[in-house]
């Protein structure tokens, strides 16, 4: 009888302790998901997974992108983000669990002598009381509230898991293109300057050759406006360095100073691109995993929302001692105790919690929303990148020819201008168009590389992981260990 007994006590402990959970589980909604590419790629060697930056084939890129993924600010700010909600984790989850606190204090009072209950006239006013106490409560998640709110809290912890790699995402990508950006504009700037000599010396035989009345004066202007052409792009390069500098400068976690540099933009090694299919963005993108982690976590808040439509159930205790005197004070007659078992809810609350249940409900739809935006934006992304790095590598090999073919043009038209064949004014036009034209094929080459950096942004995968090694907050623990199993009760 007694085990019967202990059974049934044991089972009815643990009913209340489980409860139920009210409020829709979470299902994964729908987002389109095309079967491949607009653009089909020969079956490569999966490189995603790897530190696809040392593909450049610069240590000094390496370098940076390892610096940045230590000292970059932002980093830093996402870590300490996902510190924040895994404390608000803590804070949530502690309501499983009995709640235990202790109250002591002592006080010296004055009864009064007119009250209700009169003291005798020869009894002191003045006493003083001493009053100790051990206490515990616990409110009984019985139908889930609790649970919703740790599922969302938890849910919460690991969107901004995903939002601190996504910036891992970003410095390492954001890094490599500046670093493009930035030997590309060195290239221009050493073509202006070469460019401007060559101008230079051209217009000291100009001049001579006007003061010997071999050209007119209409051709020496010509010149010189060739040549101030080309001073002019001289300061405004040198500026988008110094700013580009800056950015650098920024994304590494340090004040603007001079970034060293590494191979010319020409000899860089461009990365392979790595396989993979569209269904592998909803594993990989740290922006999808977040926006479907928060959709997690309003769909939990519907159900602890609907919890509060069911009463709740608080276990309370207290176990103390209050005496007069000190000497009595822990002692059997001067214990004393309390036992308490409550049960709330809610009979009338015009509206108030159907607006919460509204609200959640609400939000879940919208995080559905976002959810499937952020995969077709992840799926635009990157077949644009991935046709970009096609089409730009074309236009870099076409804007290559037409820079030797402009560079034979200009030959050819001084050559004809020395033997008096042609005026100085188509030697103008050609050295103009292949000054320009070596500019913008140092842009194509930068912006293919660029593209290349944008497929792996766009594509994400393990290489996330293997940079997140690299930053400050590879030295703590990892997040699984830092977010403990959620409790049984």
């Amino acid at each position: 009888m007694r085990r019967t007994l202990l059974i049934a006590w044991t089972s009815f402990v643990a009913l209340l302790a489980t409860g139920c959970t009210v409020g829709p589980d979470y299902v994964r909604p729908a987002a389109p998901m095309p079967e491949a590419w607009r653009i089909d790629y020969p079956q490569a060697a999966d490189v995603a997974n790897t530190r696809w930056w040392e593909q450049f084939g610069d240590p000094v890129l390496t370098a940076l992108i390892d610096e940045a993924l230590v000292n970059n600010k932002d980093l830093a700010i996402a870590a300490a983000r996902v510190d924040a909600f895994i404390g608000r984790l803590d804070t949530t989850r502690a309501q499983f669990y009995p709640q235990a606190n202790y109250s002591a204090d002592a006080s010296r009072n004055r009864a009064t002598r007119v009250g209700t209950s009169p003291l005798p006239p020869d009894a002191s006013p003045y006493y003083t009381l001493y009053q100790g106490a051990l206490g515990a409560n616990w409110q009984v998640d019985l139908f889930g509230r609790v649970r919703r709110q740790t599922e969302s809290a938890q849910a919460q912890v690991y969107a901004s898991e995903q939002g601190r790699r996504g910036v891992v995402l970003s410095v390492v990508t954001s890094v490599a293109a500046s670093y493009i950006a930035l030997r590309a504009l060195d290239r221009q700037l050493e073509i202006s300057q070469q460019t401007a000599r060559n101008y230079a010396e051209t217009q000291r035989l100009f001049d001579l050759q006007h003061k010997g009345g071999v050209v007119s004066k209409l051709e020496l202007a010509q010149v010189e406006s060739q040549y101030q052409q080309a001073l002019a792009a001289i300061p405004a390069l040198e500026q988008q360095i110094a700013a580009q500098e800056n950015l650098i400068a920024v994304l590494l976690g340090r004040a603007p100073y001079a970034i060293p540099r590494g191979k010319p933009l020409a000899e860089l090694t461009a990365p392979a691109i790595p396989a993979g299919l569209p269904s592998s963005l909803l594993e990989r993108r740290p922006d999808i995993l977040q926006a479907e982690q928060t959709l997690i976590a309003v769909n939990a808040d519907i159900g602890a929302a609907k919890a509060q439509y069911f009463p709740q159930l608080s276990l309370t205790g207290t176990l103390g001692s209050v005496s007069a005197a000190f000497g009595n004070f822990l002692t059997g007659p001067a214990s004393t105790w309390t036992v308490l078992a409550g049960l709330t809810g809610p009979i009338f609350t015009a509206g108030s919690i159907a607006g919460q249940v509204r609200t959640a409900e609400a939000g879940t739809r919208e995080a559905v929303a976002n959810y499937q935006s952020t995969v077709l934006t992840a799926l635009r992304e990157t077949n644009d990148a991935l046709v970009g790095s096609v089409k730009k590598q074309r236009e870099a090999q076409a804007q290559a020819l037409r820079v030797t073919s402009l560079r034979e043009y200009a030959r050819l038209g001084r050559v004809r201008f020395n033997n008096g064949y042609a005026s100085y004014l188509e030697v103008l036009y050609a050295e103009n168009e292949l000054f320009g034209a070596e500019l913008t094929a140092v842009n194509s080459s930068s912006e293919r590389y660029t593209q290349l950096v944008n497929v792996y942004k766009a594509l994400g995968g393990g290489w996330i992981d293997i940079a997140d090694q690299g930053t400050a907050a590879a030295r703590e623990k990892p997040l699984a260990e830092r977010v403990r199993a959620q409790p049984m009760f």
